[in-house]
């Protein structure tokens, strides 16, 4: 007697749940993922092997590029009483929203007469193309010494801590205008600081 022969059926794997678990995790990195400032003054920095991570806090960073530097502090409350020691220094009264402005903004570079329009304005438009000049480091008009100086005493202030210097330099920028801010830097009795570099490949 011949046997009932059994119909084969074709596999079916149920993806609900495996489609599920992929949105969740889709959606948990787009919340949580920190969007990229722009940078005011976008530079090429040079290449190095050297890994070294700068400090989170208490670090100032000098970005140089197209002849130009910018200024930034980390930390709000660093970043407000620096103000205010410049505002005093320059005989520039700033409100309490211009104090909580400034605190939001990473880096920047105008003179201290400029100051007060580019906090008024919002992120984008501070960074929109040759808006700001750079901060002045002339010897007649040496204000970037100055927020240097003050940034210290404001670092000690609020945190109790020494600052930290990190130079950010265009690896096209002559080398003379990166001499000039290392010059301010070591008037100032600062000879350690941080270069920033860009990660390449060792040689072998």
């Amino acid at each position: 007697m011949a046997k009932a022969k059994s119909q084969k059926k074709a596999a079916a794997i149920d993806m609900t749940a495996m489609c599920d678990v992929a949105f969740l995790l889709l959606t948990f990195f787009i919340l949580t993922a920190t969007a990229k400032v722009p940078e005011p003054l976008p530079v090429d920095t040079p290449s190095s092997t050297v890994q070294t991570k700068l400090p989170d806090s208490d670090l100032a960073m000098l970005t140089i590029g197209n002849g130009k530097v910018f200024f930034g502090v980390t930390g709000k409350e660093v970043r407000i009483r620096t103000l205010e020691l410049m505002g005093t220094k320059y005989g520039i009264a700033f409100s309490p929203e211009e104090r909580q402005r400034f605190s939001l903004m990473d880096a920047f570079g105008v003179p201290m007469s400029q100051l007060k329009s580019l906090i008024a304005k919002n992120s984008t438009e501070r960074n929109e193309k040759d808006l700001q000049s750079g901060i002045p480091k002339d010897s007649l008009d040496n204000q970037l010494k100055e927020w240097i100086y003050n940034a210290r005493i404001a670092t000690r202030d609020v945190a109790g801590k020494e600052l930290k210097v990190a130079i950010k330099g265009d690896a096209k920028q002559e080398y003379p205008q990166i001499k000039k801010v290392i010059d301010i830097l070591q008037d100032q009795q600062i000879n350690q600081f941080n270069l920033v570099t860009g990660l390449r490949a060792e040689d072998f």
